[in-house]
């Protein structure tokens, strides 16, 4: 059988005026036919394809045995956080992409098959370790911070995490839209952390509530930063300042952690009604679908290249058309014009031509001169990417940042101070969660062996 199982979603004119989660997973029976298709490769190309090195085949066998315990379990040996991962990794350009079955058709879909295991698993068991060695802080509790933390409380450390918001999960909670990403799966994932004995210390943000020597004077022999990159990126256009211009980050944040979709929100955010997002990443998508579903009657995405570029996942971009969402290739904003009470009335365009590639392998956008128009709008979302917040480099001497304000690290995750270790978008800058699910768990080794040696 050859017939990728499809996943069920809501009916796009149904979902794009809520915020319920789009994908609504696999049936058992759907699971299990979609398991067959694996063809059990020796070599497992899958698997080196995955980032944090799951059994694929090897939990794919168990579903097929309706063992989904023992899925899970061969899961969670390897990634605590398979609802999670299930639901946002890029499968596509990973452990699928290497699938043998992708050679001559579809390959499986393992991301929908990890998601079904996730979602119903009897119970999830916790082993919960012996905590007699040394004390271990991390700083962030995103998708690095979560998974490093998980591999050393797994070793017997004790470890605690420091948040700077409210609510523990980082970029899981105030960067991904609850439907694409239901909040509730992520405070599951976590309270598996604390049931391991991990601590999580909310709003404390390093380098003011405590600092890197206090924590070292506190006992704590390492440390691992997984801060993350929440500063935004501009364009350094003119009329960025005007009222109705949001990063992405802002704009996500309010709507994820601050509930600003709801009037009665202490902070409801700029009705808008027609929005203009900028840029061509999933941060861009999940910005467009929400101004979609806090009301906005026109949703246009600006995107400097063409189509084939768009770094986003091809499901959200799929998703994103079948919603009604506009997508203008081949134009960069060169101005935004407000009106006399400062607020966003028009973004002023400039056509693009594609050149020769660029450093990163895509094709050179190209201003094509003379080529000026408008769209009309009330709101700009820039959806640029985010560098790391320079906060923590400030306030801690000799913590060595490159170019971008990102962590220099060493071959095994160490910064220039001696026992600190950092990972994920800190050191990389915006990424995507499996990569910084892996750099946590090589930092947890690195870690590991240096409390060794250390002891």
């Amino acid at each position: 059988m050859n017939n990728r199982q499809p996943m069920q979603s809501q009916n796009p004119k149904t979902r794009r005026a809520n915020f319920d989660e789009v994908n609504l997973g696999y049936t058992q029976e759907m699971a299990v036919l979609e398991a067959t298709r694996c063809l059990q490769c020796k070599h497992k190309p899958c698997v080196a394809g995955c980032p944090v090195n799951i059994q694929i085949p090897a939990f794919i066998h168990e579903i097929i045995q309706g063992n989904i315990q023992g899925a899970y379990n061969i899961i969670t040996e390897d990634n605590l956080f398979p609802g999670i991962c299930g639901r946002v990794c890029p499968q596509e350009s990973q452990c699928e992409h290497l699938c043998v079955r992708g050679i001559k058709g579809l390959s499986v879909a393992i991301g929908h098959l990890e998601r079904f295991v996730a979602d119903h698993v009897p119970t999830c068991e916790v082993v919960i370790p012996l905590k007699n060695l040394s004390k271990v802080a991390i700083v962030g509790s995103g998708p690095a911070g979560l998974t490093c933390a998980n591999e050393l409380a797994k070793a017997g450390y004790q470890v605690t995490i420091f948040e700077a918001l409210h609510a523990p999960g980082g970029v899981l909670m105030y960067g991904i839209p609850e439907f694409r990403l239901p909040k509730a799966i992520v405070i599951n994932e976590i309270q598996k952390l604390r049931a391991m004995g991990v601590d999580i210390i909310t709003n404390a943000i390093i380098g003011k509530t405590l600092t890197i020597p206090q924590l070292f004077e506190d006992g704590y022999q390492a440390i691992f930063l997984g801060s993350g990159a929440g500063l935004p990126k501009f364009m350094d256009i003119p009329g960025e300042q005007y009222k109705g211009v949001f990063s992405a980050n802002e704009y996500l944040t309010r709507i994820n952690l601050m509930k600003a979709y709801d009037p009665k929100s202490d902070t409801p955010l700029y009705p808008a009604k027609k929005v203009c997002i900028i840029g061509g990443g999933n941060v861009a998508m999940d910005a467009a679908r929400c101004a979609l579903r806090l009301g906005s009657e026109q949703v246009m995405i600006v995107y400097r290249r063409t189509e084939e570029e768009m770094p986003a996942r091809i499901e959200e971009i799929a998703h994103a058309k079948e919603e009604g969402i506009d997508f203008k290739f081949l134009t960069n904003p060169v101005a935004i014009h407000a009106s006399n009470t400062q607020e966003v009335t028009a973004l002023e365009c400039i056509q693009m031509v594609l050149g020769e590639a660029d450093a990163s392998g895509r094709r050179k956008p190209i201003p094509v001169p003379n080529s000026n128009f408008s769209i009309p709008c009330d709101e700009v979302i820039m959806a640029l990417g985010n560098h790391p917040n320079p906060l923590l480099t400030k306030e801690t001497k000799g913590l060595m940042t490159d170019k971008y304000g990102c962590f220099v690290v060493n071959e095994h995750l160490m910064t220039s101070i001696p026992g600190v270790f950092a990972g994920g978008d800190a050191v990389t800058g915006a990424a995507t969660v499996i990569l910084a699910m892996e750099a946590g768990k090589i930092a947890s080794q690195s870690i590991k062996k240096y409390l060794k040696a250390k002891e």
